[in-house]
């Protein structure tokens, strides 16, 4: 059990005797100490869980907040809520830079999360100790990325990262509660824009853009629904001719400038159907550009070599990051094309997005819709293209109508 000192008065001692001298009621008669006066009157000692000697000081007068934080500190401790008053000196980013090493084994993925830290959210919370975190500080920087007028799903990303490195800072009990949920902070709320599906003419248009090398994308992104980097890391030998489907086991992915291979988005390898003719598609390309023999390092520069035969390079076997890719060679398709490009929505996605509308206009279940484009939730796919699930209200109709639509005899009377 701690215990409180008082260091501005001690007990007298009879010089005599040694013994502590007492009044009329029996008190210890106390006499001042050479540090009466100066700094902090009452020192609150005691130990902690793990068994070190922790001390806080008060001022003169404030005997009871000294007596009401160690009856805290020791219920604390029963419960297993003991929080360091220290711990609560540790920064933002110190804090920050040990979550970001426990997160995705994927190095892009930390690199990202990386870069928001120290473009968005660093030049806010950075120095700040934790101590000094409160509900307010966390309204004043959503103000300023209001004022600077990010968009509401980036305001969301970069909140659910302030409150995830915070919450790391509560399971190491350096704090109690998290900021972020506090009553009084409203958390941004994000939106998932309608899918736009591009006309078949537009698909076929910008195709004709692409030089002869490229134009394999638009049947590898609308006609097996695969990601840029997906398109870019595919070999004709994750072709199962046999079976007629298409592995997708590989993407090209760019760190800090060092291309390499890396398993598909989500860690997952899958497969998907391919049509006759896609596959005559593919064919015809190869025979043209023949694949390309092309050894990156796997998932990380230091990675381990691994070679692939690829269908979609420049030349002399040229590699194309995604961002180089899109900039020269997608975009410049829709200059040649003399189609105005519009942004996110005509970004190659938008060749996922057409094979995900062909699929479901052909009656393709959502779960098998997810699996073929890679997500791991079906309730995502779902969400993202519910409004191009064909309308069962037709069918509804004529269901209830096989029911209610033939005549009914009632009380002798045939009834419609």
């Amino acid at each position: 059990m701690g215990h409180i000192q008082d260091r501005w008065y001690r007990p007298a001692k009879d010089e005599e005797t040694g013994k502590v001298v007492l009044n009329a009621r029996g008190k210890p008669v106390l006499e001042k100490t050479e540090l009466y006066g100066n700094g902090q009157r009452y020192k609150v000692r005691y130990l902690d869980p793990d068994g070190e000697e922790r001390s806080k000081s008060f001022p003169d007068k404030q005997k009871k907040r000294a007596e009401d934080f160690l009856i805290g500190v020791e219920s604390d401790k029963r419960e297993d809520k003991y929080i360091d008053p220290h711990a609560s000196r540790k920064t933002f980013r110190q804090q920050a830079e040990n979550w970001l090493k426990g997160q995705s084994s994927d190095p892009a993925t930390r690199e990202i999360l990386g870069s928001r830290l120290e473009s968005q959210i660093y030049p806010h919370f950075g120095d700040l100790k934790f101590g000094q975190i409160k509900p307010s500080t966390i309204r004043e920087w959503l103000g300023k990325l209001e004022d600077k007028k990010r968009a509401e799903n980036y305001k969301v990303v970069l909140f659910t990262l302030v409150s995830a490195v915070i919450d790391s800072a509560i399971d190491d009990k350096l704090i109690r509660d998290n900021p972020c949920k506090a009553k009084t902070v409203r958390r941004p709320i994000g939106s998932s824009p309608q899918v736009e599906v591009w006309p078949e003419e537009r698909v076929h248009s910008v195709r004709k853009g692409l030089p002869g090398r490229f134009s394999i994308v638009v049947p590898l992104g609308s006609g097996l629904g695969l990601r840029q980097g997906e398109i870019l890391a595919l070999s004709p030998d994750d072709i199962d001719r046999a079976a007629m489907v298409v592995r997708v086991q590989r993407q090209i992915k760019t760190v800090r400038g060092v291309m390499m291979f890396a398993p598909p988005k989500g860690g997952k390898s899958r497969t998907v159907p391919v049509s006759p003719a896609v596959l005559a598609e593919i064919d015809g390309h190869d025979a043209l550009f023949p694949a390309t023999a092309v050894t990156l390092p796997w998932r990380s520069g230091e990675g381990d070599p691994v070679a692939a035969r690829l269908l979609v390079t420049g030349e002399d076997a040229r590699l194309y990051s995604g961002d180089l890719f899109t900039k020269v060679v997608w975009q410049g398709a829709f200059r040649k094309a003399e189609i105005k490009h519009r942004g996110r929505a005509d970004g190659m996605h938008a060749l996922r997005h057409f094979y995900a509308s062909t699929l479901l206009s052909r009656a393709v279940s959502i779960k098998e819709l997810a699996e073929y484009l890679g997500h791991s939730d079906a309730g995502f796919t779902l969400r993202t293209y519910t409004h191009l699930v064909p309308s069962s209200h037709e069918r509804a109709r004529q269901a209830i109508d096989a029911v209610f639509g033939r005549p009914v005899v009632v009380d002798g009377l045939e009834a419609a």
